[in-house]
């Protein structure tokens, strides 16, 4: 039955990265990531945010645990593009395009995990 829970959120999670990224990637210019980021750094609001909310705020059924943290922010974020992406900008020698989006990506999602957290500790 677990698995279950961790599949409805991942199945969730996947639609919602592809159907976010691909609107970041037309209203944005492509020269840059900004859908993996927009999606890694919303991910890790959503997760920050539900940890506290269901360790600290409310004593939520474990199952909730999976189908969100475990399935849904598992799917949702991209840390395998991000990485991609990074490794992409090393070869072609981008130094500067693969410093921002390593420095983007971990500072942002720090910074959203942080404010996630902030939030549900402040309901």
């Amino acid at each position: 039955m677990n698995y279950l829970w961790i599949a409805l959120g991942a199945v969730a999670g996947a639609i919602a990265r592809y159907a976010l990224s691909g609107y970041i990637a037309r209203s944005f210019s492509t020269s840059f990531p900004y859908g993996t980021l927009v999606v890694n750094v919303s991910g890790s609001l959503v997760l920050g945010f539900f940890l506290v909310l269901a360790t600290e705020r409310m004593l939520l059924d474990p199952r909730w645990r999976m189908l969100v943290a475990i399935g849904f922010c598992g799917s949702y974020t991209t840390f395998s593009s991000y990485t991609f992406e990074t490794f992409a900008s090393f070869e072609g020698g981008q130094w500067l395009m693969m410093s921002l989006n390593i420095v983007a990506n971990n500072a942002l999602c720090l910074g959203a995990v942080i404010l996630g957290a902030a939030i549900a500790r402040g309901l």
